[in-house]
């Protein structure tokens, strides 16, 4: 039996679709708006990123890397490895030793993926160099 003859046969009367189409229209409202907010987030995050990072260089290459992880969604999850956040840090819980809010603070993201580049290639560039050769950091 398809879905869409599961549906007809468990449609409700008219009124009951309204309804629905009515919510579904709100709900598109609602991811419409999310755009605008995303941008919001990202503009936030990477002012956040500006003033962790004062070298404008070492900005620019921790920015490229974010750019291709995330593109500056905190929230961003990779759906097959696990990697969270800005910087998908692979557990992403490994940011909890940069503060308790890892999960919904930018800062708090940086913060650590800053400290990591910097320990595991020396600069947010060496890392972005890492990044150039091989696809991933």
């Amino acid at each position: 039996m398809s879905v869409v003859s599961t549906f007809r046969r468990l449609s409700a009367p008219k009124k009951a679709l309204t309804g629905a189409a009515l919510a579904a229209a709100t709900a598109g409202t609602l991811f419409a708006a999310a755009p605008a907010q995303a941008a919001t987030s990202t503009s936030s995050a990477q002012a956040t990123a500006k003033k962790i990072i004062s070298d404008s260089a070492q900005y620019q290459c921790f920015s490229n890397i974010v750019d291709h992880e995330s593109d500056w969604n905190v929230n961003a999850t990779n759906a097959s490895s696990g990697a969270y956040g800005l910087v998908q840090a692979l557990p992403g819980n490994k940011m909890a030793s940069a503060g308790s809010d890892w999960k919904t603070n930018a800062a708090t993201q940086i913060k650590w993926g800053v400290d990591y580049m910097k320990d595991r290639y020396g600069s947010p560039c060496g890392a972005w160099s890492f990044w150039q050769s091989n696809g991933w950091y």
